[in-house]
């Protein structure tokens, strides 16, 4: 079986347990046709950086797949007909990275939410 990372952007107004509840859906798919998803992380909502379908943020997901090329290609086809996904996009790896991604590594070390984006400590005047 091949490895495959998928990030996808749902609407912001989808919940928290809506976009769980996709989770689940998708997850179900990859493992009805042999696959397995090794990892999930939700990256939460996020700005996208211009509009998509009239949308400034959306819920940011990643999904680690083991699956063969039949299993994506019909994974990816029920994310196109899903009105509730802005984008998504598949590639192929050679290996998983064990440790979190980039993006919650990066939200933990500035220490969640907001926050000065310069990294020092703020100075009026």
């Amino acid at each position: 079986m091949n490895k495959y990372e998928s990030v996808f952007i749902t609407r912001q107004d989808f919940s928290t347990a809506q976009v769980e509840s996709l989770n689940e859906k998708l997850t179900q798919t990859i493992e009805g046709l042999g696959g397995k998803i090794a990892k999930t992380e939700y990256w939460g909502l996020r700005s996208l950086a211009y509009r998509v379908k009239k949308n400034r943020k959306g819920h940011y997901t990643l999904f680690q797949i083991e699956a063969d090329k039949d299993a994506i290609a019909e994974y990816e086809r029920q994310m196109r007909l899903n009105e509730d996904v802005l984008r998504q996009m598949t590639v192929k790896v050679d290996e998983f990275e064990e440790e979190q991604s980039a993006i919650l590594r990066n939200r933990d070390e500035r220490g969640g939410r907001g926050g000065n984006r310069r990294g020092g400590p703020r100075q009026n005047g």
